[in-house]
């Protein structure tokens, strides 16, 4: 008999806003499924998702019908043209932006029923430091901070850091620079994460 596979969770997050966050996901998403793996992208940006959009992906039911009782995650869970297992969130829904951290962890939870055939699961949660971002970082085994080179960003990532460090205790914490440039070989190179993928 055969062991199951051992799904590796992901959390994306970033302490500001418009940084290249939920195209991180996706790209990264996508890589992975191109590599051959199976993978799964829980849009967790709750309130203001947008991955499917990034996608070209659409969805007739999201986390929102999950939440109520109406639907459950099979019945969510759509697959991309790209190949990558989606459960899209919810844009322009106040209550899910404001879930609590044990509303949160519930939700994470309830992902065993379809990770035992998923090589990466990724989160795509939101910017700053909500109870519902940090309770979905810790269920995350690995966590990517991404910043971009501006004042508030780079501020905004320290202090997201700072806290699963120092509060939550929490290891397995990366910087991902984004739409940065650097020199290399007197070339000026662009890296920007910043695109679609398609």
């Amino acid at each position: 008999m055969s062991n199951p596979r051992k799904t590796e969770v992901i959390g994306i997050a970033s302490g500001k806003g418009g940084v290249g966050k939920t195209t991180t996901s996706i790209n990264l998403a996508v890589a992975l499924t191109q590599l051959g793996h199976s993978v799964m992208l829980f849009d967790a940006d709750l309130g203001l998702a947008n991955a499917q959009i990034a996608l070209g992906a659409r969805a007739e039911y999201n986390l929102g019908h999950f939440l109520a009782g109406q639907k459950t995650l099979q019945e969510i869970l759509i697959t991309t043209r790209q190949g990558v297992k989606l459960i899209p969130g919810a844009s322009g829904m106040q209550e899910l932006a404001g879930l609590s951290d044990i509303q949160a962890a519930s939700i994470v939870q309830s992902f065993g029923v379809l990770a035992d055939d998923v090589d990466y699961l990724i989160v795509d949660v939101a910017a700053g430091i909500s109870p519902s971002v940090l309770a979905f970082l810790a269920a995350c085994q690995r966590r990517f901070i991404v910043v971009k080179d501006d004042p508030s960003s780079i501020a905004d990532a320290y202090g997201t850091i700072k806290i699963l460090c120092k509060e939550m205790e929490l290891d397995e914490i990366y910087l991902l620079p984004n739409i940065t440039s650097v020199r290399l070989k007197s070339e000026q190179i662009q890296l920007v994460s910043d695109g679609w993928c398609f």
